[in-house]
């Protein structure tokens, strides 16, 4: 069954998929009216939202025609969703702050349904600290959603996260707002790299971006799931409803597992590129180079967290691992499954070129015990979803 959902739209070079976001949210069922800002306006035009939605553009707080002339209170009753898309870093400072200065913030103040933003701003404008601030501060507000934002390249020539996500990802979220399948399930996730220190300078790492477990996180999240995500050094922001521990070494990453777990886990999904070793001794100082002989550094084993929850004798999560490999993939990701005794395990090549470490699409096979599925490539944000519902499905049988 279709929402109401009325759409702002703000200035920035992103408002023109906006007009694609309307016409995909009407094949779905939805109808859609468009409110814009004054800026919205220097880059897509009032007439290009009404030919797509079929009706009137509201651009004015006070407007004449509508009933008493009173817009506002007639869009916020109207709306079952209000959808701002791309939301700047203005508006997310003027509603994180509670102003009402215009038509878009007014009908926000006034409207009892969800109100969901979709960043969109230059990567340095979306790190600012200010930024952050207003965006923790529209986080712990129930009303609020934020859907994104996607990491890429920019209008600008920059690259980072800023970019809106893209319509057809909006209208999923928007579906995903009625189907929550995973209400009630709680999930601990791993993701990202570990850092283990050879002095105050250097350390041993691997190139895990961590964006496919967040990807998991931010979906399981919308899914209605309870999800912890421990997560190594990286730079991403914590998906929306998600609670994030952040951690940087192996030993790290074991005890705050252990302390998620300590409640009861249904799923435990390890998506973390844990390093499998660490140095013995740690340099208090800068090992400096030496030109007659190169250091020598004796590791040891680190702990390995998903076994370890995988041995588990009481409260044992569903568990699934992740093998990232760069030849005979199949082989050595069923034989991690076997001896790891783990219930799921998903492989990936990550020497093939344009998936896996430091991009948004993978491809995987996912392996348990008697079968297999493969998923082509796509981006990691849907790649996610398809792994929930698997891992749902596996988790129940």
């Amino acid at each position: 069954m279709g929402r109401r959902i009325l759409l702002g739209v703000t200035g920035g070079i992103a408002a023109y998929k906006s007009a694609d976001l309307v016409r995909r949210l009407k094949q779905q069922g939805h109808e859609v009216r468009v409110v814009m800002t004054e800026g919205a306006k220097a880059f897509v035009q009032p007439l290009t939202f009404q030919a797509v939605s079929g009706h009137p553009v509201r651009q004015s707080l006070l407007d004449p025609e509508a009933e008493a002339g009173m817009g506002h209170i007639e869009l916020a009753k109207w709306a079952e969703l209000v959808l701002v898309a791309p939301a700047s870093a203005d508006i997310m400072a003027r509603l994180a702050h509670g102003l009402a200065d215009d038509l878009l913030t007014t009908l926000c103040l006034a409207t009892e349904a969800p109100i969901a933003l979709a960043p969109a701003m230059n990567q340095a404008m979306w790190a600012n600290a200010r930024t952050q601030k207003n965006l923790q501060a529209l986080e712990s507000d129930p009303q609020f959603r934020i859907w994104g934002p996607a990491e890429g390249d920019q209008a600008c020539g920059d690259v980072g996260p800023g970019r809106m996500l893209e319509p057809d990802q909006l209208v999923q979220q928007v579906a995903a707002m009625d189907d929550q399948p995973l209400k009630g399930i709680r999930l601990v996730l791993t993701a990202g790299p570990t850092r283990e220190s050879l002095d105050p300078v250097r350390y041993i790492t691997n190139h895990s971006s961590g964006r496919m477990g967040f990807a998991i996180a931010e979906s399981a999240a919308r899914q209605g799931a309870d999800v912890t995500l421990v997560a190594g050094p990286v730079s991403l922001p914590t998906p929306n409803g998600v609670q994030r521990v952040d951690v940087e070494t192996a030993e790290d990453m074991q005890k705050a597992v252990d302390e998620a777990l300590t409640n009861g886990t249904d799923w435990f999904v390890a998506t973390a590129a844990v390093a499998d070793y660490r140095p013995v001794t740690r340099s208090e100082s800068k090992i400096k180079k030496n030109k007659d002989s190169a250091p020598v550094i004796e590791l040891q084993q680190n702990p390995d967290i998903l076994a370890s929850v995988a041995a588990r004798k009481q409260n044992r999560p569903f568990t699934v691992g992740f093998a990232a490999e760069t030849n005979n993939v199949s082989d050595y990701a069923k034989d991690k499954l076997k001896r790891k005794n783990l219930d799921m395990i998903v492989a990936n090549d990550v020497s093939a070129p344009d998936i896996g470490f430091n991009s948004d699409r993978n491809a995987v096979e996912v392996f348990w015990e008697g079968g297999s599925q493969k998923y082509d490539a796509r981006s990691k944000t849907e790649l996610a979803t398809d792994l929930l519902t698997l891992i749902h499905k596996r988790s129940r049988a």
